[in-house]
């Protein structure tokens, strides 16, 4: 016999505040309905309950206490305002209306996500999009949740989105206007430097070929008088000609030395600090390299080998500055790891003599990859692997480097190599990958297309 109306338990409404959503939201944190009867209840008893519960969505079906499906407001709506509708459906079980209904509910964990919940929501087709979602808990309980407060939640976190992006490009802009600036002060900083190395090293040409001059001009004074007075005998003496004349090519090659160590480091310093144009140049990549390795050498102290397997490479054309800080930001990571271990070695007392000196290769190579559809052919790119020998990266770490290269990842702070990874694949349509194996040390591998 079909329950009465009195028998029905009150629908309850399980509030939440939406003033605490954030991206990372589910479900549980929504208001949802707790209203589930058995399917001997009669669609007029659960009007009834509609008509008192004016925003209750729907009601879940149960039969001996397991769910069996949903059924909305606007469905049981339907059923009564047909002809003959109230005399056919209005006193019947709601297992004969659940019969007739379209039998496609939506049903979601209330662990997901607001967001992916949304994006399901949307899929269904026209006639059922503003259904409502029947949610399962973690305890196995099923309740309801209305369209329009998941519609309302999606916004308020779309907005949400929207202004973390905004503040992120605001941020993005300022740091590209500080790095622009500095790279200008840096380059102004470099050319006032480079212009008195330049006299410099103009000027040393000529002041070898004076100083030969002028000792060639006292040999032939001592040739030509072999008894000098007691005077310049003394002075002779004094200032140590001998000396002087075997030091002074010596001081001179030292100074040269020095001075195209500065203008090398200087000229390296400007094409590190180089200001992008609006369109790809073509560079010369080991050229970019080599002025990276002089700019860390002073980390390096001799402590670590960098092995060239240098390749032959056409030009390729590239953001001279931003490939520069790819590989500035790689070589340094692979340096600071390097040289941590040498430093914990020195204090491990287990540490062996034949220890393995620490390491960086750089292999460079043009390569051909298969084509990726049956339509493409071959395509041509430039290799740089840049590989150390150092203990390598955790699997725990190496996820966590690929997923803040993902765009979906809405990290604090985005990290050099998430940087140098949207530098290569978004600027320059390369790919950037990692292969690292516990005490095998770790290679990062750079692919530019060849145009």
């Amino acid at each position: 016999m079909p329950q009465e109306f009195s028998e029905i338990p009150a629908p309850i409404l399980m509030e939440c505040s939406r003033g605490d959503l954030g991206l990372e939201s589910t479900l549980q944190e929504l208001s949802l309905y707790t209203f589930s009867v058995e399917t001997s209840i009669t669609g007029a008893s659960v009007a009834q309950v509609f008509e008192k519960y004016p925003l209750v969505p729907g009601v879940i079906l149960t039969e001996d206490g397991n769910y069996i499906g949903m059924l909305s407001r606007r469905q049981l709506l339907e059923f009564l305002i047909r002809p003959f509708g109230s005399e056919l459906f209005f006193e019947q079980p709601l297992s004969i209306l659940y019969s007739y209904a379209r039998n496609c509910v939506l049903l979601l964990p209330e662990t997901t996500s607001i967001l992916t919940a949304m994006q399901l929501a949307l899929r269904r087709s026209p006639e059922l999009v503003s259904e409502p979602i029947v949610v399962k808990s973690l305890e196995g309980a099923y309740k309801l949740l209305d369209i329009s407060e998941l519609n309302i939640a999606s916004w308020q976190i779309r907005g949400i989105e929207t202004q973390v992006r905004y503040e992120r490009s605001q941020a993005q802009i300022i740091q590209n206007d500080k790095m622009a600036s500095l790279g200008r002060l840096v380059d102004g900083v470099a050319h006032e430097i480079l212009d008195p190395v330049n006299f410099i090293w103009g000027n040393l040409t000529h002041v070898s070929n004076y100083s030969q001059d002028l000792l060639k001009l006292i040999a032939a004074y001592n040739r030509e008088l072999p008894n000098p007075s007691e005077h310049i005998a003394y002075l002779m003496e004094d200032i140590e000609f001998d000396f002087l004349e075997q030091d002074l090519n010596k001081s001179l090659t030292s100074i040269r030395t020095g001075a195209e160590r500065l203008k090398k480091l200087v000229t390296s310093l400007q094409n590190f600090c180089h200001i992008d144009a609006v369109y790809p140049k073509p560079a010369d990549i080991h050229t970019c390299i080599e002025n990276v390795i002089l700019l860390i050498n002073s980390q390096v102290k001799g402590e670590i080998e960098i092995i060239r397997n240098y390749g032959s490479l056409p030009p390729v054309y590239c953001f001279l500055g931003q490939l520069n800080q790819v590989f500035m930001n790689i070589l340094s990571r692979s340096v600071d790891s390097l040289l941590d271990e040498a430093i914990r070695q020195q204090y491990n007392l287990d540490t062996t003599s034949d220890e393995e000196k620490p390491r960086i290769e750089i292999t460079t190579e043009v390569i051909s990859l298969p084509p990726t559809t049956s339509h493409a052919v071959d395509s041509r790119w430039v290799s740089v692997r840049i590989k150390d020998n150092s203990q390598g990266i955790s699997e725990e770490t190496q996820q966590q480097i690929i997923e803040s290269f993902s765009v979906e990842k809405r990290a604090d702070k985005e990290t050099t190599l998430a940087a140098s990874y949207r530098i290569i694949t978004a600027r320059h349509g390369g790919k950037f990958k990692i292969h690292s194996q516990g005490g095998a040390g770790t290679e990062f591998e750079i692919l530019l297309p060849l145009v």
